[in-house]
């Protein structure tokens, strides 16, 4: 019995192998059975097989395929992208189906002669171009979900119901292109990208209650009541201001710009602007006059309080709510300013046509009441700004370029010219000064100061440690610069040195034909070129030099003017007219 068990086994291997060997066939083809992206190879050698997938390939990269998506249609060529497969890759994988050794490969060959094998090449493509035309294709089809919104159309209110929306699943779309232009079979038609879907956030069930409130909030007017003042909001109105749901939102609610601009205009009327606190002077006392809130419209309570009414069906009313308003510049701090006594003072005379007076009257103004903070820096120009016609200054004599001529603003350096000696007698850091370009004997010798916006400026820095208001107080023929704060206790000395000639005027003459020749009257004796210059000492209250200063001002000659008679006329010589005698000669005839 064993031996015929041996006896079979031997025999059913034999067997086997001689199936093996029948089945093995020649390792260079490809076992039958086998496809390649559909197209069956078996039977092929390597070559040949590469040679046939290539070819239909080729002939199939410039032809396009056609995808669908969100009922568009997309033509896209294998080429456009770079979609190229590697049938080397695949035909190594196709014969690896049915390789190996003699029976072995039989046996493997015959189970995919039986079962088939279908071999998918790996692929290549554009990334870039790829990403590319995935964008292209979602521009064109994804749609953002509509939530259901309450619109008004005409005089009616509707719902408008939801709307799903939908995206391009980019990643699987990206997969689907990729496979179907590798593909070399082209007969199924258009191929549908994948799309995900996106769902609302409202449903027009969820609005039907903001509905009706909006039907009832426009059915008449409403009334607002501040005090004893009223005004009626119409239904049209109403329509501008009350914002209906939409964009997720399931609720009314009063907004918009249309909103916007209508409360604006309203916090405008019912508003009452605060008051500062101020500084009243009284002799060298100052005193904080307390300042006074104001009301402002509550404008989100309000429209609070109209909504509330416009969605009740009797006693439409609304009362506004008003909050207070604080001043910028409350009692409490302007008393922690310090601002208790005057620290300098200082007077110039002045005088000239109305149109100079005026404009000394009118950058006075623009100077008063000016809070200069502890360490900040006071400049002129930028405290008045520009100086011109919009501002209401006017022309008046101004010097230019070292003559007297007429401009817009003249008379503004009798003002910056009295601010510079309050600073200077309050011991003040001057950082900025500069002299006219001609002596004026009315202003203090050497201690005037120019300004011409924007380029020439007057600076000081308020280095006292507390705040300090510059007042200026107008007369008829004066004007007063007072400076407002915590005394320092400091001490100024100054010295003036001599205001001297350097150099004569230079002559300006005229010819005046009413004169005789030779006659000369002069009109203007001139003024020489001249310097001067002052020095400053300031020290503390401990007797501590704190500044030692010196301006020096240079001041330009003032032509001399003179009227001239015209040259005397030369005599012209006596001409006498001399005649030339004419001989007159008379030939005869021959005889």
């Amino acid at each position: 019995m064993l031996r015929r068990l041996v006896l079979l086994a031997v025999s059913l291997a034999a067997a086997s192998v001689v199936l093996g060997l029948v089945f093995a066939g020649s390792p260079t083809k490809i076992a039958n059975g086998v496809r390649i992206d559909g197209v069956d190879v078996g039977g092929l050698e390597s070559t040949a097989a590469r040679r046939l997938l290539e070819g239909r390939s080729a002939r199939l990269a410039g032809l396009p395929v056609v995808f669908t998506a969100g009922g568009r249609r997309f033509s896209i060529r294998p080429e456009a992208l770079g979609v190229e497969p590697d049938w080397k890759a695949a035909i190594d994988a196709a014969q690896r189906q049915g390789d190996g050794f003699g029976p072995w490969r039989g046996f493997k060959r015959l189970d995919v002669t039986f079962f088939g094998a279908d071999v998918t090449p790996p692929t290549t493509v554009l990334n870039g171009s790829l990403q590319y035309e995935l964008g292209e294709i979602a521009r064109r089809v994804d749609r953002d979900p509509r939530d259901a919104a309450v619109v008004r159309r005409g005089s009616a209110i509707v719902v408008v119901p939801a709307r799903p929306g939908y995206v391009l699943d980019r990643a699987a779309a990206a997969r689907t292109l990729v496979r179907e232009l590798a593909s070399l079979d082209r007969s199924s038609g258009p191929v549908s990208l994948p799309l995900r879907t996106q769902q609302p956030r409202v449903r027009a069930a969820a609005l039907a209650r903001a509905a009706a409130q909006a039907r009832l909030a426009l059915s008449a007017p409403v009334k607002l009541v501040l005090g004893k003042t009223r005004w009626v909001v119409p239904r049209y109105r109403l329509a501008q201001l009350i914002e209906l749901p939409s964009g997720g939102r399931t609720s009314l609610r009063i907004g918009g710009p249309a909103a916007d601009e209508w409360l604006q205009r309203l916090g405008a009327r019912v508003a009452k602007p605060a008051k500062d606190a101020t500084f009243a002077v009284d002799g060298p006392a100052v005193h904080v006059v307390p300042a006074k809130p104001g009301i402002r419209l509550d404008a989100l309570a309000s429209t609070d309080a109209m909504l509330r009414a416009a969605l009740r069906r009797r006693l439409r009313v609304a009362r506004l709510v008003v909050v207070e308003a604080p001043a910028k510049l409350s009692t409490a701090q302007a008393q922690a300013m310090g601002i208790s006594g005057v620290v300098s003072s200082y007077t110039t005379i002045y005088g000239g046509i109305p149109n100079r007076i005026h404009n000394v009257e009118l950058v006075a103004h623009l100077v008063d009441d000016k809070l200069i903070a502890p360490d900040a820096t006071f400049s002129f120009n930028g405290t008045t700004g520009e100086r011109n016609a919009a501002k209401g200054f006017l022309v008046a004599p101004v010097i230019v370029n070292g003559e007297v001529t007429t401009g817009l603003g003249g008379g503004v350096c009798q003002v910056s010219t009295t601010v510079f000696n309050a600073a200077f007698e309050a011991g003040l850091k001057i950082t900025e000064r500069t002299n006219h370009a001609l002596y004026i004997s009315h202003y203090p010798q050497g201690r005037d100061a120019t300004v011409d916006y924007p380029s020439t400026d007057l600076k000081f820095v308020n280095d006292t440690g507390h705040w300090l208001l510059l007042r200026t107080f107008v007369g008829s023929s004066s004007l007063t610069v007072d400076l407002y704060g915590t005394p320092t206790g400091r001490k100024v000395t100054s010295s003036t040195a001599p205001l001297t000639s350097i150099g004569s005027p230079p002559v300006k003459k005229t010819v005046d034909p009413l004169l005789k020749p030779g006659e000369k009257v002069v009109d203007y004796a001139g003024v020489p070129a001249m310097s001067t210059s002052v020095t400053r000492d300031v020290f503390d209250k401990d007797g501590k030099l704190l500044y030692h200063d010196t301006w020096s001002s240079s001041y330009r000659a003032d032509p001399k003017l003179v009227r001239i008679g015209p040259k005397p006329e030369k005599k012209k010589p006596a001409t006498t007219k001399t005649q030339t005698p004419t001989t007159q000669t008379t030939t005869l005839p021959t005889q």
